[in-house]
């Protein structure tokens, strides 16, 4: 499965962005959908998560709230609404996936088999 990002750029705080992420394969519906972000130093952590069954959906605390994590299974695609946005979201962020993945392992990394490059998000202060 390949994972494409795009929608990142510079935004002043407060305002709002939308990430998509393409997948390449038509296997969307079986796997937990998931946005993460990196900081320049700090390690890289769960934003939300679209869950693979029922539809149910997790946030971070930092972003409950503000961002909303929406998925088409038809059209292959996850988007990340982000709405009052704050300097400390300036990060990259990434698309996942993975196979089955519960809300209980939904946080961690290894639980993704595929990962996207990345699209930069710069929110101004």
């Amino acid at each position: 499965v390949q994972l494409v990002e795009s929608g990142g750029g510079l935004v002043q705080a407060g305002g709002s962005l939308r990430l998509s992420c393409a997948a390449s394969a038509r296997t969307l519906s079986t796997n937990t959908m998931s946005w993460f972000r990196q900081s320049p130093g700090k390690e890289r952590e769960f934003v939300a998560a679209s869950i693979w069954r029922g539809g149910s959906t997790v946030y971070a605390d930092s972003v409950r709230g503000r961002f909303t994590i929406s998925r088409d299974n038809a059209k292959n695609t996850v988007d990340l609404q982000m709405d009052g946005l704050k300097p400390d979201d300036t990060a990259v962020y990434y698309c996942a996936a993975g196979p089955s993945i519960g809300s209980v392992q939904v946080k961690i990394l290894r639980s993704y088999n595929f990962w996207g490059q990345g699209t930069h998000v710069t929110v101004s202060s």
